[in-house]
């Protein structure tokens, strides 16, 4: 390959080898540049036991003898420039090894952006051409995402959320989207939206957590500046972007990361710790260098490039356990014959550090199902560094409750109050997500007993649960409304439904939850800390009813949270309430305009000094059926 240049200093070399080479897109993959005066593509690709690697690609009929790349010493790095080729060119890595017995063609790891699924080539892209307009998000993200700040979650998966049936039930694209989702998300007062994972992955129904382009956002929506500018209208809309990030495994295909070259490089070569049977994918080997710089370049590229605000880690647990769904046999022991991934632990709190120290302003969040201890805990107090973490016990106790039919709750009601024994242990984020709508468990609303009008009025009173408890929240898109049918990535959400009242009435409240919850401190600014939350009555299991105290940080003002878990409404019921003052109904989820019976408290009542509760004054109140229900001294309003 003529002229040969070298694009990778010594110095870049050096920092891949330690793994301290962050943005390492800048210099592996596919870069339009000019050499003595001609205009081309370098390429630079990480194969260090391949014999032969060429670039193919229509610019050169896909001839792996016309374009071979040059190795770059022991790096295992291999570069060359090809003139004359423009952005949109498609091509791949001609990789031979094994005395040229293994012999494939890859798709490029650093690869900007990919042809669409089933085609496979990557594609030469230039990353500028968009214009960020976000500054003023930018220049606020630290105060929007800091722990005291209001966070509720709009989870969204981009081919499913709507479609468009006139023409073939095709996907919105990213700028539709940056019309259409803005608009609604921002409506609903959501304050930021997660995406399902958007990097290029090959099959639909993995949901992209089975991913093939890291470096790409799927082209089937559009191109990269297609999605510069749905995350832009999302900033400017005040509106955060978090990205689902897959670092626990990759999947077989064949033009993917596996066997890359020739040899089991980005997974360990022992299936014992280099394969995840359940989704028959590979397993990233953490205790590679290269490896682990390829993953650390990847979560900072999100971040800068995209300007994307925040990182869920899918699939924590599964990177923590070597023994994590396998079998006696099927798992290798660490060094000390334990069962703790030390390698991917290592990983995930250099992960942290590294996100943490280049952008502080952001979040990471872990999805992580077991008691691991530490998981939203700063590394030098030995945790994995997280900013947050989901509450999955949570979100099976309480689901689990609601499904009970109301009769029976009340031999149920630790469900409900256990999540307090550990609620500040972690930083915890709440999440009703995708995971709960699929797989034959029905969709939120199908869990829910008792007729129809008590079916809303059930999930209305788990909402009002989750924006009343300790935590952040996440919903998953269609449940706001109450979509009926299980969720399938294959087609739209059921957004004729808001043509029934019901349906609008649920949607309704979730906005006004939504509204509450942004507005009122005591609602948020103590999420993560125990002083934030206090029982009035935890205990009331008889009558299937909770409630308690949230606080703000000042503890100048406060929330008064009812929750009434049967169809049977109680009156006359004595609440105890730490002031003596007129108290406003600011919340109740059974007020008609979301499709309740109206009962309620007449919008508020005076307090009185009997004690209760252990508080010296209390209110006589009205529960309505399968209800929430708070109240707000008179004086803050």
């Amino acid at each position: 390959m003529n002229p040969r240049t070298e694009f990778l200093s010594d110095f870049d070399l050096h920092l891949i080898g330690e793994s301290n080479h962050y943005r390492l897109w800048e210099k592996l993959g596919a870069h339009l540049v000019e050499v003595d005066g001609r205009r081309g593509v370098r390429f630079a690709v990480w194969a260090p036991n391949a014999e032969r690697v060429a670039v193919v690609g229509d610019f050169n009929g896909w001839d792996a003898s016309a374009h071979p790349l040059e190795r770059r010493g022991d790096s295992g790095i291999w570069e060359g420039f090809v003139p004359d080729v423009a952005a949109g060119a498609l091509y791949k890595y001609a990789i031979s090894a094994h005395d040229g017995r293994y012999q494939v063609q890859k798709t490029d790891p650093f690869g900007f952006a990919c042809e669409l699924r089933p085609q496979t080539a990557s594609v030469v892209t230039d990353l500028a051409g968009h214009t960020w307009q976000d500054d003023r998000w930018m220049q606020e993200r630290g105060q929007r995402q800091a722990l005291d700040a209001p966070m509720s979650i709009y989870e969204v998966h981009l081919a499913s959320w709507r479609r468009v049936p006139e023409e073939g039930d095709r996907w919105l694209s990213y700028r539709e989207l940056a019309d259409e989702l803005v608009a609604y998300v921002q409506e609903m007062g959501f304050t930021h939206v997660e995406l399902m994972p958007v990097s290029e992955h090959p099959l639909d129904a993995s949901w992209g957590y089975q991913t093939v382009g890291y470096f790409a956002p799927t082209s089937r929506f559009g191109s990269p500046q297609d999605f510069m500018h749905l995350v832009d209208r999302l900033h400017q809309a005040g509106i955060g972007v978090i990205l689902d990030w897959v670092p626990a495994h990759f999947p077989r295909d064949e033009h993917g990361l596996g066997y890359f070259d020739g040899t089991h490089l980005f997974e360990h070569a022992d299936p014992r710790q280099g394969e995840q049977k359940d989704w028959g994918t590979f397993v990233f080997n953490y205790g590679r260098t290269q490896v682990v710089n390829f993953l650390l370049a990847n979560a900072l590229y999100w971040l800068e490039v995209y300007h994307i605000d925040g990182l869920r880690v899918d699939a924590v647990a599964s990177m923590l356990y070597l023994d994590y769904s396998r079998r006696e046999g099927e798992w290798v022991a660490n060094e000390h014959g334990g069962r703790e991934n030390l390698e991917a632990i290592a990983f995930l709190k250099r992960f942290n550090e590294v996100v943490y120290r280049e952008h502080p302003d952001v979040v990471t969040i872990a999805e992580e199902s077991t008691a691991w201890p530490g998981v939203s805990r700063p590394t030098y107090l030995g945790g994995l560094g997280f900013g947050m973490k989901w509450n999955m016990g949570w979100m099976h106790d309480t689901l689990r409750y609601f499904a009970e039919d109301c009769i029976h709750r009340k031999y149920h009601h630790d469900k409900l109050t256990f999540s307090l024994l550990y609620a500040f242990q972690e930083n915890f984020l709440l999440p009703l997500s995708h995971d709960e709508v699929v797989h034959g468990k029905g969709s939120l609303i199908g869990r829910m007993p008792g007729d129809e009008w008590q079916r809303f009025a059930n999930l209305r009173t788990l909402f009002g649960f989750m924006y009343t408890h300790s935590g952040k929240q996440l919903l998953f898109m269609g449940g706001e409304f109450g979509q009926w049918a299980e969720w399938s990535e294959a087609r739209s959400l059921d957004w004729h439904l808001l043509d029934h009242e019901s349906h609008r009435g649920l949607q309704r409240w979730v906005r006004d939850l939504n509204t509450l919850m942004r507005g009122e401190p005591a609602m948020h600014e103590l999420d993560c800390e125990a002083e934030g939350f206090q029982w009035i009555d935890c205990n009331d299991a008889e009558q299937s009813v909770l409630s308690y105290v949230r606080r703000s940080r000042d503890d100048r003002r406060v929330v008064v949270c009812v929750c009434n878990l049967t169809p049977v409404p109680h009156h006359n019921y004595r609440l105890g309430v730490p002031r003596d003052e007129r108290w406003e109904e600011i919340l109740n989820s059974d007020a008609t305009l979301y499709g309740g019976s109206g009962q309620g408290n007449l919008g508020g009542t005076e307090a009185t000094p009997v004690p209760a509760h252990g508080h010296d004054h209390s209110l006589i109140v009205t529960l309505p059926p399968l209800s929430v229900v708070a109240f707000r001294p008179s004086s803050l309003g």
